[in-house]
């Protein structure tokens, strides 16, 4: 069955997985961002979220209000955590410097992991979109993975809507 399911499974997503372990390795290590940069990442696995969400149950429905409650756990345990890795904000140059973390190739490999293994589930037996037993920790999780990316975006924006516009750089 496992060789089945790799034998069905498109090239482009083992293309998607080698880019997602390229920025995990990328951001393992301190750099500067420019501001549009850092809400990349956070701003496509938001998206992609919805998305998923939106296509295999519906946003307004119970497996959608998961998502939300997962996204939201997920982005306060992020912004905890982000607190801990201080940011240094340049607003003059528009810049970020971003301290290494492993948490970003993790997070980004888990989400990989869980919507392959999710897409498994549901080619395998489709009948299993139709379960709230299944749908609903399924987009409790991705909810929570897709939160884990808010820690740092969340934590420029606050910087940016408090500190002056002619301020120095500061910490977030």
């Amino acid at each position: 069955m496992l060789q089945q399911i790799l034998n069905h499974t498109p090239h482009y997503v083992w293309a998607i997985l080698a880019f997602l372990v390229y920025r995990g390795l990328a951001a393992s290590r301190a750099r500067v961002l420019g501001l549009r940069a850092a809400f990349v990442m956070p701003g496509l696995m938001l998206a992609l979220g919805l998305h998923s969400v939106a296509a295999n149950f519906g946003l307004l429905s119970l497996a959608g209000a998961a998502w939300l409650a997962g996204l939201a756990a997920g982005a306060a345990l992020a912004w905890r955590g982000a607190g801990v890795h201080a940011l240094a904000l340049d607003r003059a140059a528009r810049t970020v410097r971003v301290r290494g973390s492993w948490a970003p190739l993790v997070l980004m490999l888990l989400v990989f992991a869980g919507k392959f293994a999710f897409a498994v589930a549901l080619a395998v037996q489709p009948s299993l979109g139709g379960q709230l037993a299944f749908a609903l920790p399924a987009c409790a999780a991705f909810g929570a993975l897709a939160g884990g990316f808010m820690g740092v975006p969340l934590r420029l924006l606050a910087a940016l809507c408090a500190a002056p516009a002619s301020a120095a750089p500061a910490a977030v």
